[in-house]
């Protein structure tokens, strides 16, 4: 079967199921087992899918991360410190739509999967008492974390990127992050310029020695991102290990300042199950797609195409960042693509980031994605009709910047 049928056939698949409020992990995965079949039917090709799943330290790293984020969010929720911190950012801008911005954003500049579940309940607590559907708060937080794609220089994707294609890194950040404005101004006109969201003269007229604790509270509840950052960035810690310290240090220091959290409570309810299984279900998805050799598949297929180089990058970047749904995936297999056509091209290297990230911005594979709408509990396709509208946008705007600066 020609492998672009193969995959719409799966994509579709997993579309059905979403539709029908089955739940993403299992509908990812159902799409991985009807490619399996077509592809191999092979037994061991599943079992060592599965082997090379739970080898990888990638997925340790992915839960563990996820469950110690889940920690620091009840810890910071249950002492009452993310609330006093949402009160003090209203305080610090003229309006409470920048904090909806501002916070996911800011957590967004850490690179791990568990910064989308700690903006969740951040974004939530900022849209109180504001009539807002779950799926705008969902679409929030999720686009708002990845703004800072272009430009963050600790972006595993980015690295991997110049390491590759063989482009000093100061100059490909310089060549795109341009982007970042642009995907905070789309962002913006979509999901927040229509808001109506009125700020509360009760907490602008409230005491000051409540300022002075909602002060203490945005710093706790900042603490946690700008600890894990050093220790991720400086001591080289992997982002499990940095937020399982930070938990632990966090819990002490909020019980010693007087905000109390019980860490019986908090042990037992970070225990997501049903969101640690749609996870292992997507990793095992994305494996299957390598083991059976369909990744290799696309991009051989791509290259024999007679379409113009640039086209060719764009289609291929986009495929990829939907099919894997993370920064390291499409880079990691598209990079080596670009090089071989053109070694130290910016524009085509900027190409294929902006469309790989658009593709991976649009993709049940994507694990910022599952997680804030397992917050939210918001369906996918209104969180992601609002998201697509937006990377419309920002396409459309540098496709034509690069047509004309070429």
């Amino acid at each position: 079967m020609n492998i672009f049928l193969l995959l719409a056939l799966a994509m579709g698949l997993i579309v059905f199921l979403l539709r029908r409020h089955c739940p993403i992990g299992p509908s990812m995965l159902l799409g991985g087992l009807l490619i399996w079949l077509v592809k191999s039917s092979s037994p061991l090709v599943l079992l060592q899918a599965a082997v090379n799943t739970l080898s990888l330290s990638r997925t340790y790293d992915i839960i563990l991360a996820l469950y110690f984020v889940m920690c620091l969010e009840i810890e910071l929720r249950t002492s009452g410190t993310m609330e006093g911190m949402v009160h003090a950012l209203q305080r610090l801008f003229s309006s409470p739509k920048v904090t909806l911005v501002v916070m996911p954003a800011f957590l967004g500049l850490l690179p791990s999967l568990g910064g989308a579940r700690f903006s969740a309940p951040i974004v939530d607590e900022a849209s109180k008492g504001e009539r807002m559907t779950d799926h705008r708060k969902a679409a929030i937080n999720f686009w708002f974390r990845h703004i800072f794609e272009f430009s963050n220089p600790i972006i595993p994707g980015m690295i991997i990127a110049c390491s590759i294609v063989g482009v000093p890194y100061k100059d490909f950040i310089s060549h795109i992050c341009w982007l970042t404005p642009v995907a905070l101004a789309a962002g913006w006109l979509v999901l927040i310029r229509d808001l109506d969201m009125s700020r509360s003269k009760a907490l602008i007229l409230a005491a000051p020695q409540n300022k002075n604790k909602e002060l203490a509270d945005l710093l706790l509840s900042l603490s946690p991102v700008v600890v894990t950052f050093i220790l991720v960035v400086f001591f080289g810690l992997n982002a499990s290990l940095g937020m399982g310290l930070v938990a632990l240090a966090l819990f002490f220091v909020l019980n010693f300042s007087g905000r109390r959290c019980q860490a019986k409570n908090m042990v037992i309810d970070a225990l997501d199950w049903k969101m640690f299984c749609n996870v292992l279900c997507i990793l095992y998805f994305i494996q299957l797609l390598t083991d059976t050799h369909v990744l290799s598949q696309v991009v051989a297929a791509f290259k024999d195409s007679t379409l113009p180089i640039p086209v060719l990058v764009a289609v291929i970047s986009f495929i990829i960042g939907v099919l894997t749904g993370m920064s390291q995936g499409h880079v990691a297999i598209v990079m080596p693509v670009v090089a071989a056509l053109s070694t130290g091209d910016l524009n085509l290297v900027g190409v294929a980031m902006a469309f790989g990230v658009a593709g991976q911005m649009l993709t049940p594979t994507h694990m910022c994605l599952i997680v804030t709408l397992d917050y939210f509990k918001a369906d996918f396709f209104a969180t992601l009709k609002s998201v697509f509208v937006i990377e419309v946008i920002v396409l459309t705007v540098f496709t034509v910047v690069s047509y004309l600066t070429w």
